[in-house]
C-alpha cells in the first residue's frame, strides 16, 4: 500500500528538556503528523548545546502529547545494543500507545568518529534490525551475527506488552544504505540538507533495492530532513531561522562527515570550497558566526522550505513532486512555537486532503 505524505518535525535532542517538552506539546496542537527526534551527540557541547538521550525524552513526549507520532530519528547501533534499543522501544510504545512510534536506525558517521570509527556500519544497523523486529514481536530468538549476539526467549501468550508492529526507518546518505533501506525498511530517513535533486536520488536507490527483493517501492516512506522557518509576512525574515540551522549543517559536513557528505552537496551543486568560510566561522564564534557566511546563493541551494507561508507551501509542494513522502522540517530561528502554530495554522491545511 502506498504510504501517506505527511508532515513532521526534527526535532534536535540538544536543547533543554523542558523546551523540547514544550516544543512537542505545540507541534501536537497545530496539527503536525510527527516529531522525530535527532539524537544530539557531543560534538555539539563545543557549541554550548548539550547532547541529550532520545530514548529518554521520546517516552516523556509520548505521555505529554495526545496524537502527534514520536520517531527516533536516529539513533545508532553503536551506542545501544538491539536488545536495549528493543527495551526502550517497549516503553515508547506503551507511552504512546498503537500507531505513535516509529524508530530509526543510522550508523552516524559523527557518532563513528567519537567512538574510534568501528567497522561495519550497514551490517550492524541490519542485525539491529532483524533483532528489534524479533523482540517485539516475542519471537523466540538465538541469533549470532556479524557484530552482535542476542539470545530471548519467546513472549508468552499472557505477558501484558504491546503486540502492534513498529515501522523501523533507516538513514542513508549513499546509495547501499539507501538501497539496503528499500530492501528490509519501512521507511528511508535522509539527512540534513537534503534538496529535492538528492530526493530523486534516494528514491532511485530505494526503488532499486525494492526491486530487489520482489518490492513495491511505494510502500516504502522517503523522509526528508530539511532546514526549514518561517515569518507571516517577510520572506527574509522568514528565512533567517533556516540560514542559521544551515550554517550549522553546512559547517558540520565540512567538520566530521566529508566522503559520505559528497553525493548530498553534489546534488544540491555545493562544494567544500564554498562551504570551507562556514565551518571556520563556526570554529571562531558558534552557529551565530557561521550563519554570516550563508549567503543568499548558498541558502538557495541548500532549499530550505522557508520565508512567508506561500513560500513553505511552494517548497513543500516541490519536495513532494520530486518523491518525497514524509517532510521532517528542522524549524530554527526567534520564537519557534510561534513558528510552529504558523506552520500548523496557514501551511498544514495545504496539504490535507
Amino acid at each position: 500500500m502506498t504510504v501517506p505524505f505527511r508532515i513532521g518535525v526534527m526535532q534536535l535532542t540538544m536543547e533543554p528538556l523542558h523546551e523540547v517538552l514544550r516544543h512537542a506539546s505545540t507541534m501536537d496542537r497545530a496539527g503536525f503528523d510527527t516529531i522525530w527526534l535527532a539524537e544530539a551527540y557531543p560534538w555539539w557541547r563545543k557549541h554550548s548545546m548539550e547532547a541529550r538521550s532520545t530514548t529518554a525524552l521520546s517516552a516523556l513526549i509520548a505521555d505529554r502529547t495526545s496524537r502527534i507520532a514520536i520517531g527516533w530519528g536516529i539513533i545508532s547501533p553503536y551506542s545501544r545494543h538491539p536488545i536495549q534499543v528493543a527495551m526502550d522501544a517497549r516503553v515508547t510504545q506503551e507511552a504512546a500507545g498503537p500507531g505513535r512510534f516509529y524508530l530509526g536506525f543510522g550508523a552516524s558517521k559523527i557518532f563513528m568518529r567519537e567512538i574510534g570509527d568501528p567497522d561495519l556500519p550497514r551490517t550492524s544497523i541490519v542485525e539491529s534490525i532483524e533483532i528489534v523486529r524479533g523482540i517485539l514481536a516475542g519471537e523466540a530468538l538465538d541469533y549470532e551475527g556479524k557484530v552482535f549476539t542476542a539470545r530471548v526467549p519467546e513472549m508468552p501468550p499472557d505477558t501484558e506488552a504491546p503486540r502492534d508492529a513498529v515501522p523501523i526507518y533507516m538513514a542513508g546518505t549513499g546509495p547501499r544504505m539507501q538501497q539496503t533501506a528499500g530492501e528490509i525498511a519501512d521507511g528511508l530517513l535522509t539527512p540534513s540538507i537534503t534538496t529535492p535533486g538528492f530526493v530523486r536520488y534516494a528514491k532511485q536507490n530505494v526503488a532499486i533495492g525494492a526491486d530487489r527483493v520482489g518490492r513495491d517501492p511505494s510502500e516504502v516512506d522517503i523522509g526528508c530532513t530539511i532546514v526549514a522557518s518561517i515569518h507571516p509576512d517577510d520572506r527574509d525574515k522568514g528565512r533567517d531561522g533556516a540560514r542559521e540551522i544551515a550554517a550549522m549543517y553546512l559547517a558540520n559536513k565540512v567538520q566530521n562527515i566529508q566522503g559520505s557528505a559528497d553525493i548530498l552537496l553534489d546534488r544540491a551543486g555545493l562544494t567544500f570550497d564554498e562551504l570551507r568560510p562556514i565551518a571556520e566561522a563556526m570554529e571562531r564564534g558558534g552557529r551565530l558566526a557561521a550563519k554570516t557566511e550563508v549567503t543568499d546563493e548558498i541558502l538557495d541551494k541548500a532549499k530550505p522550505i522557508a520565508g512567508t507561508p506561500q513560500d513553505c507551501i511552494d517548497a513543500i509542494a516541490e519536495y513532494r513532486e520530486a518523491g518525497c513522502t514524509h517532510i521532517m522540517l528542522e524549524i530554527w530561528g526567534d520564537d519557534r512555537d510561534g513558528q510552529l502554530e504558523l506552520f500548523g495554522s496557514e501551511v498544514l491545511p495545504a496539504f490535507r486532503d
